[in-house]
């Protein structure tokens, strides 16, 4: 368990609160799974339909990057993405997907959807939201 004290992002303004978010940092997470080293990037799914998100490797292992389960030292409440959310504080809000239900790691985001890379570019959005 590890937490990091980040700051929650909005998806306009980057931020809206400081928070103790508790979890995991991605980068542990793919190490003990046996992540390639061909990888490029982690493609994560939301329970909420046709909710998808990608991130390169670069976010994937930055050390701010956490697979979160607790915040403010309790159980990480539904309105806030429990049980499981993945928060990536480099990337606008919109990376930081609540509700995540897998993990998939690949060297192409080709075979995923409409091959944009998430759902957000197929909403019109940009891929890389970075702050």
């Amino acid at each position: 368990m590890s937490s990091s004290r980040l700051q929650p992002s909005c998806v306009f303004t980057g931020h809206s609160y400081i928070a103790e978010w508790i979890g995991v940092p991605l980068s542990h997470v793919l190490e003990v799974a046996g992540a390639l080293p061909e990888a490029r990037y982690v493609v994560y799914r939301s329970i909420e339909p046709d909710w998808w998100e990608s991130i390169d490797m670069a976010d994937a292992l930055h050390p701010q990057t956490f697979l979160v389960y607790g915040m403010n030292g309790d159980e990480l409440p539904v309105g806030n993405g429990g049980p499981l959310r993945l928060r990536v504080p480099r990337q606008l809000g919109y990376k930081s997907v609540k509700f995540i239900t897998s993990l998939t790691v690949t060297d192409n985001l080709k075979g995923f959807a409409k091959g944009l890379g998430s759902a957000s570019p197929e909403a019109g959005y940009a891929w890389c939201a970075g702050i």
